[in-house]
C-alpha cells in the first residue's frame, strides 16, 4: 500500500514543518500581535491564506498519508512543547506572551499606545462601557492584555 509509505524522508518533513511553524509563530507573535479580543473576518481570511501559502513550503509535494501525519505531528509537537515550556519556565512565558500594554493611566488616555495597536478612542470607550465604565476619569488603569482583552481598574469610589 503506497498510501502509508513515505514519498520524502520523514526528517525532511519534520524540518520543513518546524521551520514553517517557527516562521509563522514569529510573524503572529511580533508582527500581528493582537486585536481587541476578537477574531474578525480578515483574521480568518489571513489564516486561510497563510495556511494555503505555507502548505507547499512545509510539505513540498507530499503524496502519502504518512507524509501528512509526520508533518502535522511535528507542528502539533512544537505547539505542545511551547505550551509546556511556557507553563514551566517564566522566561519562556514572557517570550511567548505579549506583555500588557497600558492604555489609560490615572484617567488619562495614552494615545501613543492606542496608535501602536490601531485602536481608536471610540473602540476603547466601547470596551470601557462593556465593563460598566462611562467616563475615562473613573479609570485608574486600563491595559490591553496579551490576549487582546482590555482589563480595567476603576478609581476608588468610582462606580
Amino acid at each position: 500500500m503506497k498510501l502509508f509509505t513515505f514519498s520524502m524522508p520523514p526528517l525532511e518533513l519534520i524540518v520543513r514543518g518546524s521551520l514553517m511553524y517557527w516562521f509563522l509563530f514569529l510573524i503572529f507573535r511580533f508582527i500581528l500581535r493582537r486585536d481587541v479580543g476578537s477574531i474578525a473576518i480578515s483574521d480568518i481570511l489571513l489564516l486561510v491564506i497563510v495556511a494555503d501559502a505555507s502548505q507547499n513550503a512545509m510539505a513540498g509535494e507530499y503524496k502519502t498519508v504518512a507524509d501528512g501525519m509526520v508533518l502535522v505531528g511535528s507542528i502539533v509537537a512544537w505547539n505542545y512543547l511551547l505550551d509546556w515550556a511556557a507553563f514551566r519556565f517564566k522566561a519562556v512565558h514572557n517570550l511567548l506572551q505579549a506583555p500588557k500594554l497600558p492604555l489609560i493611566r490615572h484617567g488619562q488616555i495614552i494615545h501613543r499606545h492606542l496608535r501602536q495597536e490601531f485602536l481608536s478612542v471610540d473602540d476603547l470607550m466601547s470596551e470601557l462601557r462593556k465593563q460598566g465604565v462611562e467616563e475615562v476619569q473613573h479609570v485608574k488603569h486600563a491595559y490591553m492584555e496579551g490576549d487582546g482583552k482590555i482589563s480595567v481598574l476603576r478609581q476608588n469610589g468610582a462606580s
